[in-house]
């Protein structure tokens, strides 16, 4: 039914990945951000990554390696990798600093008005470093997302649909200040695509790292890992981010939906 496993989930991190490009068409071609959409669309994000990564991804972890270590030191093992995978973003996250971090929400209006006060070269600085910091922050999200493909291409699918959802406002937080310092759209555009490169960059480091070791305890670790770094994405990100916009409920909504959606795709699906 799918390609090669390995083409395939390559194929979804890339897809996953330029979605930065949507955000930066939404950011250079609409005239006004639609706050509700984006809310809404954020916790949709996070709602499927955390009811993923609660009720299947963590499951599987623990299937791979208790019946290697047993049941008592494959569960340890499981959330050892899990705790693992949240410290391994949360250092990224720590090592960017928070005017320019790419999941501070931008507005499309940002670019008609601009920053009164702010001079072009620190525009350009703030949209380069965003460019930069997208892009360290993609590269663990382009291995969740290939290993997730890998194992089972259901799964990748949907773990690609939440990340490329997430990556949207990531495109416009690029977007706004390139565009801004430069007045060139071309640029603009060019710097938010290229950021979500480091998607499918990430998920052929995690091809070579983990071809010798493709067994079923590499597995367990590497999803259990994953299932940490979706739910400190959705934690300290997307909800965050979601807030931002002013529309908690939505937001709220948003989140529940996802997880709907999650539960009903595991059910007919799974």
């Amino acid at each position: 039914m799918f390609p090669h496993p390995v083409l395939f989930a390559f194929g979804l991190t890339l897809l996953a990945g330029l979605a930065t490009g949507i955000g930066s068409t939404i950011a250079l071609v609409a005239r006004r951000t639609n706050t509700r959409f984006l809310a809404a669309a954020l916790g949709f994000s996070a709602g499927v990554m955390i009811y993923v990564s609660f009720v299947e991804i963590l499951a599987r972890a623990g299937d791979a390696l208790m019946p290697v270590f047993g049941v008592a030191r494959g569960s340890l093992y499981t959330a050892l990798a899990f705790f693992g995978g949240m410290l391994l973003i949360g250092v990224i996250d720590k090592l960017v600093p928070s005017f320019e971090n790419p999941h501070e929400p931008h507005a499309v209006e940002e670019i008609k008005g601009g920053e009164e006060g702010v001079a072009a070269s620190r525009l350009l600085r703030m949209g380069m470093l965003s460019a930069i910091a997208i892009s360290i922050h993609n590269f663990p999200e382009g291995l969740a997302t290939f290993i997730g493909a890998l194992k089972d291409p259901g799964l990748g699918v949907r773990i690609a649909v939440a990340i490329a959802i997430h990556n949207v406002p990531e495109g416009i937080a690029v977007s706004v200040p390139l565009f801004y310092a430069t007045g060139n759209r071309r640029k603009a555009f060019l710097w938010s695509f290229l950021s979500g490169l480091a998607e499918p960059l990430g998920a052929l480091a995690g091809y070579l790292l983990l071809i010798r070791f493709l067994g079923d305890v590499a597995f367990g670790l590497a999803f259990a890992a994953v299932a940490g770094i979706m739910v400190f994405i959705s934690i300290d990100g997307l909800l965050p981010a979601a807030e931002r916009y002013g529309e908690h409920h939505v937001a709220t909504y948003g989140v529940v939906s996802g997880m709907a959606v999650m539960a009903a795709s595991l059910l007919l699906f799974g």
